[in-house]
């Protein structure tokens, strides 16, 4: 998700960006837990692959004899070099898909270049890479301000990444792998996802201004980006995988859905802790949430996972009986800032023969498992406050009403 209002030249400060690091973080940072590796043949010192894990202790015999792995990752914004480096740094696999002692898959949720040839370039690395991986489209996938004009709109653009997935092997349809269903789900975000009550205590850009979305995505002329009708015809794209689906829930005693877009608004902090409070609007989608609950319907406790991205804010936390999970590469200039992201503990592993049932620390999702959210609270947190009045001047105070 990448607002495009004019922002501080300072480093420490960016829309998206949360409340800033403490000591107590940083010390939830290291208690993270990973899957352990197992060898590759072609693996060298600077390879990645969940490098907190290959530094972990020899694990007993019965961990070692585990067969399937699931990493999860979103928002690789390979465009950035440092982040396309970090793909190519990632073990190449030995050998052809499941030839080794197991089977490690990938599932990325979204927004993994803004051009077609990256997009190519980094699902092709991931495929050398893994045994399996799993792709849905974010934003930034169907964005056309560097494509050259090679697209008519972002449709277009949208069938020639998925062209593009089934040349390289790459799954964006459901699939059984060993005991696990995988289902990628297609969405698009709409304003009305946004049921909080909205900050009147300032003046806050549009979204036209905030969102790149609104210029750099085209569309065709009855699909519009100010209503329902994208979002609704996006989680329409799913209904063709119904009888897929199906046949994936009878094979599986777990299940794992996947987004780019937000399912809940609980997923995402209140708006008075956000620089840009606006944004719940164009984050998630209420038709998502009522398909992945459809199809997560009889799951039993712990064997339910949905997986998201767009926001850029890592995420772990169990609602009404499901896991949600955002595990964001990011912007090399968010990791820089951020102490709950970043290159060195991805691709997050969430299942080794089963989920992992540790909730991995996170800022944001410690912060709500811990404390009530309160979205009738719209007084600016301190650091959002400050934001306002030393990057946009004196504060401007809207003219309030008891209701807000």
């Amino acid at each position: 998700m990448t607002p495009h209002l004019p922002v501080s030249p300072h480093p420490a400060h960016h829309l998206l960006d949360a409340l800033p690091p403490s000591p107590h973080h940083r010390r939830l940072r290291r208690r993270r837990r990973f899957c352990p590796p197992r060898p590759r043949a072609s693996s060298s010192p600077s390879s990645l692959r969940c490098r907190a894990a290959a530094a972990a202790a020899p694990q007993p015999a019965a961990a070692a004899a585990a067969t399937t792995r699931v990493f999860v990752v979103s928002d690789l914004h390979t465009d950035y070099p440092e982040n396309m480096e970090w793909v190519r740094r990632l073990a190449v696999r030995a050998g052809p898909p499941g030839a080794g002692e197991g089977f490690d898959a990938l599932v990325v949720a979204g927004d993994v270049a803004e051009t077609r040839d990256n997009f190519a370039r980094t699902m092709e690395a991931l495929r050398a890479r893994f045994d399996a991986v799993f792709y849905v489209p974010g934003n930034h996938d169907l964005w056309l301000r560097r494509e050259g004009g090679r697209y008519v709109d972002s449709m277009e653009k949208l069938t020639a990444l998925l062209d593009a997935c089934s040349e390289l092997g790459v799954d964006t349809g459901p699939r059984t792998i060993g005991d696990l269903g995988i289902i990628p789900l297609f969405s698009w975000y709409h304003k009305s996802f946004d049921k909080e009550k909205d900050v009147n205590s300032v003046r806050v850009p549009s979204l036209e201004m905030a969102c790149k979305d609104f210029h750099a995505c085209q569309w065709p002329s009855d699909l519009g980006s100010d209503d329902e009708a994208l979002a609704l015809y996006f989680d329409k794209l799913n209904d063709k995988n119904n009888d897929a689906i199906e046949e994936v829930k009878k094979k599986s005693k777990q299940i794992l859905t996947f987004s780019h877009f937000v399912p809940r608004q609980e997923l995402c902090p209140e708006k008075r802790m956000l620089y840009y409070p606006n944004l719940p609007k164009v984050i998630g989608s209420d038709y998502l949430e009522r398909r992945l609950r459809a199809i997560h319907n009889n799951a039993k406790d712990g064997a339910a996972c949905h997986v998201f991205g767009h926001t850029h804010f890592c995420w772990d936390s169990v609602v009404d009986g499901i896991r949600y999970v955002q595990a964001p590469l990011a912007y090399p200039r968010e990791r820089k800032r951020r102490i709950n992201g970043g290159q060195g503990w991805l691709p997050f592993c969430v299942y080794r023969d089963g989920f992992n049932p540790e909730i991995y620390p996170a800022i944001w999702s410690d912060y709500y498992n811990k404390n009530r959210r309160e979205p009738e609270n719209t007084q600016l947190a301190p650091w959002v406050a400050k934001y306002f009045s030393k990057y946009y001047g004196p504060p401007v105070f809207a003219k309030q009403t008891e209701s807000g």
